[in-house]
């Protein structure tokens, strides 16, 4: 069971620490939900967690492997996947092209070989049955053929979530999934998301400002604020908590 661990994780801009030392550890067959007010580093937390940002100091451990000083694609193969701003679609290609091409990127030895999007496919067959599994079941294979440009926004999320459960990572980090989303497009993504939860050996970290998301698919809650974390635990509890009243839910409410 591969599990993920920050330790004293810091990162400065300027004179503004925007996270302050977290260390917090995720375990396989839970759904973290990683919760805050505007500005309190929760994204910047998932860049330094994905390697988009280098720490000031601090460290990003994967199955007790130190990734600290790995690159974000060095942490993609090491196993954490990351939705929405990892992933990168190929708009000239069809649906259907760019989920094989990340179906075909998990064989072994492709990031030294290189991909070859014109192999034949006939040859691949269960690759081929993977990639359809894949677009069924973000509910797109109706749209297999059309070129990745001219998706509209909700369609274009469900690619990428499509494109990460294709590369199989240990770990699934969602930023805002349904974020742009319309009220029909949405509930596709959180379905998706509450199937990865049936895998047990996953693990899925939730950045997400919609508490009636959180409380209905957060196993446990882990609350940032000004960078540092502040609570964490099981979601009643930590939704009740003073300082999430007053840090979170206060804010929500006064926004409602």
């Amino acid at each position: 069971m591969t599990q993920l661990a920050t330790r004293d994780l810091t990162i400065r801009f300027g004179g503004h620490v925007a996270v302050d030392a977290v260390t917090c550890t995720f375990e396989p067959g839970t759904l973290t939900a990683i919760v805050g007010p505007n500005g309190a580093g929760k994204t910047t937390f998932f860049n330094l967690i994905s390697g988009q940002l280098k720490a000031d100091s601090g460290t990003v451990t994967l199955g007790g492997r130190d990734l600290s000083r790995a690159s974000a694609s060095q942490r993609t193969r090491a196993g954490l996947g990351r939705a929405f701003q990892l992933t990168n679609l190929f708009p000239r290609l069809t649906v259907l092209e760019n989920v094989r091409l990340a179906v075909q990127a998990t064989r072994p030895g492709t990031h030294r070989r290189g991909l070859n999007l014109w192999s034949v496919w006939s040859d691949h067959g269960e690759l081929m049955a993977r990639a359809d599994a894949i677009l069924d079941a973000v509910a797109m294979k109706a749209r297999e053929n059309e070129l990745v440009a001219n998706l509209p926004h909700g369609d274009q999320r469900k690619l990428e979530v499509a494109l990460l459960m294709a590369l199989e990572p240990q770990v699934y980090m969602f930023d805002e999934p349904t974020a742009g989303m319309n009220h029909a497009e949405a509930p596709v993504i959180l379905d998706l998301i509450r199937k990865l939860k049936q895998d047990r050996s996953k693990t899925i970290l939730l950045v997400e400002h919609k508490m009636d998301v959180v409380r209905e698919l957060a196993d446990r809650i882990v609350v940032l604020h000004n960078g540092a974390l502040v609570a964490d635990g099981a979601p009643a509890e930590v939704i009740a908590s003073p300082i999430v009243q007053e840090a979170y839910l206060g804010v929500a409410k006064e926004a409602a």
